[in-house]
């Protein structure tokens, strides 16, 4: 090969690889083009998502929430108006109970005011007409006996061990046995000295009196029956309740029609109107993701195209002149320093210009 051709075949290698950097320059350009699109496009499309979740779920609560507080109103009226009929009711329960007890009630006072009477005939001292009297003098009756063992209990047994353990700083047994000698002197003396007191002088109208308070104790339990047999009588037509009965029922109908129009406006929602928001949504941002998606498509587009290209060259660049220069010297600085060589004539062909070349360097 002639030093003409040497020049000729470098120079052409050297026009060969710029012009093979100025594509692969171009194809650089064009990857960071793609990135950089597909980025704003699924930015975009994002921004459209978010957007139609946020506005769909603005509206659903809105929905809701119009609703709920006509549910809320419903519900509040319909609560109050069930109140204000079991007041009705529990009013309309007292004055049954009270007209069907009316006589046992009469009777009982009728007895107590016998009582009383017949106790100041014979002088009988005031403190004998009461129950606590009788539950300690007189018991019959399970409450009487149980008020007779408070007092055993409080008299003989709290009273004693109250003082002997609050009262005595230094504790033994006789100040205990002291105690509850007097303990019972005292309160026993009480008790039976007034017991026998008034049992020996009034003996008579104290058994009248027990009879008295037997007749009251066994009315009472009467009254007691009839008045658990009216709160558990489920009938209810004697409280004239039919009023709060149909506004009871008309509001129960409006909570129901309400939660239906709640159910078909969601429904309505869900496969209508959630559509139609997205659709807006997607057409006010149509526009920009076409055209974003249309500068992708052309970049994508010229990629393929100047891909196709870079290899087309470098295979060529590679076939034509890296077999006779080696991958070294496939850079055009480097062809021109060999170009150089050449034509100052320190070498006669290519082989020996690299010669030169990496003598020089080494």
């Amino acid at each position: 090969m002639t030093m003409e051709e040497c020049l000729d075949f470098l120079g052409k290698a050297r026009e060969a690889l710029d012009d093979l950097s100025v594509a692969e320059e171009r194809l650089a350009q064009q990857e960071q083009d793609e990135k950089r699109l597909s980025k704003s496009l699924e930015a975009e499309k994002k921004t459209v998502t978010d957007l139609s979740a946020q506005t769909v779920k603005k509206r659903r609560e809105e929905i809701n929430a119009s609703y709920d507080a006509e549910i809320g109103k419903a519900q509040d009226e319909l609560k109050k108006i069930r109140s204000r009929r079991e007041k009705a009711k529990n009013k309309g329960m007292k004055e049954r109970i009270k007209e069907e007890t009316a006589e046992l009630h009469a009777h009982n006072d009728e007895l107590r005011a016998n009582m009383k009477t017949e106790f100041r005939r014979n002088h009988v001292p005031f403190f004998c007409r009461n129950r606590l009297y009788y539950s300690m003098y007189f018991p019959r009756w399970m409450k009487e006996y149980l008020v007779l063992l408070l007092y055993v209990l409080v008299a003989f047994l709290a009273i004693p061990w109250g003082i002997y353990y609050l009262l005595i700083p230094e504790r033994q047994t006789l100040y205990l046995i002291v105690i509850y000698l007097i303990d019972i002197i005292v309160f026993g003396g009480i008790y039976i000295g007034i017991g026998n007191h008034t049992k020996m002088q009034y003996m008579e109208p104290l058994k009248k009196g027990r009879q008295y308070l037997d007749e009251i104790h066994a009315n009472n339990r009467k009254i007691r029956v009839i008045s658990s047999t009216i709160r558990k009588d489920r009938n209810e037509s004697f409280y004239n309740l039919e009023k709060y009965d149909d506004e009871i029922a008309r509001l129960s109908q409006e909570l129901a029609d309400t939660s239906a129009q709640k159910k078909d406006a969601l429904n309505t929602f869900e496969s209508v109107t959630k559509n139609i928001l997205q659709d807006e949504i997607e057409m006010s941002h149509k526009e920009k993701i076409d055209g974003l998606q249309t500068e992708l498509s052309d970049v994508q587009e010229q990629l393929k195209s100047t891909t196709a290209e870079v290899k087309q060259k470098r295979l060529s660049v590679q076939d034509q002149y890296g077999s006779h220069l080696g991958r070294e010297f496939m850079d055009s600085m480097k062809l021109a320093e060999l170009e150089t060589i050449i034509r100052e004539g320190r070498a006669l062909n290519i082989s020996d210009a690299i010669e030169v070349y990496r003598r020089k360097d080494g």
